[in-house]
């Protein structure tokens, strides 16, 4: 699946993998420091608040945990299927993890835990929005499984297997988008503090805006 991916696909990885690190940054720097753009780190950290009866801590721990899920829920009922095709609603979600990422803003400078869950469930649309496109070999919110990725091609290389160079070049990608979006957030949290989210969240909307105006022009040629 990943040789039929068209190019802009890889560029849009790179770029959606630099908001995430945005997002996430602003997370772990803010008011609760906590991580918004994958769940490993929360569930561990749900699991030890529930082991040590926190239970206010614990309820807004499986809350960024909903969130996040709410998020792939609605991209799932947006875009439906798992196949790359004009027509699908990809706009649309862009548009409403923009507003999701904006509306944050203000709850978080009033350090409400309600900013944390809208850009969860940001983070949740955007991440399964990549999969469903790209037959699940896109994840734009996380590292975790590119590193093990890279690991195993390592290994591969090392005992003279053959290696797939363009899943490397993803992982790659992802990555090092991942890794620049969160040195652009801790620079600009620095200067903004939360308003540094409405950079992933004009990224979007201007992305949704470009998707729109590109459908309409091809549904137009083709029926003219």
């Amino acid at each position: 699946m990943i040789n039929q991916l068209p190019r802009w696909v890889w560029t849009g990885a790179w770029a959606l993998a630099f908001i995430a690190g945005i997002v996430n940054v602003v997370g772990l720097l803010g008011f609760e420091h906590q991580a918004i753009t994958h769940l490993t780190g929360t569930t561990s950290l749900l699991g030890a608040a529930l082991g040590t009866f926190q239970g206010a801590h614990a309820l807004h721990l499986l809350a960024v945990i909903i969130s996040f899920v709410v998020g792939t829920a609605l991209s799932g009922f947006i875009i439906k299927d798992s196949t790359l095709k004009l027509g699908h609603s990809y706009g649309v979600a862009l548009a409403i993890e923009s507003a999701l990422l904006a509306f944050a803003v203000p709850l978080l400078n009033r350090q409400a835990y309600l900013g944390d869950y809208f850009a969860s469930c940001a983070c949740g649309l955007q991440n399964a929005m990549a999969t469903t496109y790209s037959g699940s070999v896109v994840r734009t919110t996380h590292v975790s499984g590119m590193f093990t990725d890279l690991g195993i091609f390592i290994g591969h290389r090392l005992r003279g297997l053959p290696v797939n160079t363009r899943r490397l070049n993803l992982c790659l990608i992802i990555i090092s988008g991942f890794l620049c979006g969160g040195i652009v957030g801790a620079y600009f949290f620095e200067k903004l503090s939360y308003a540094t989210l409405l950079i992933p969240a004009t990224g979007t909307g201007f992305a949704a805006v470009v998707y729109g105006l590109y459908q309409f022009r091809h549904h137009k040629s083709i029926h003219t």
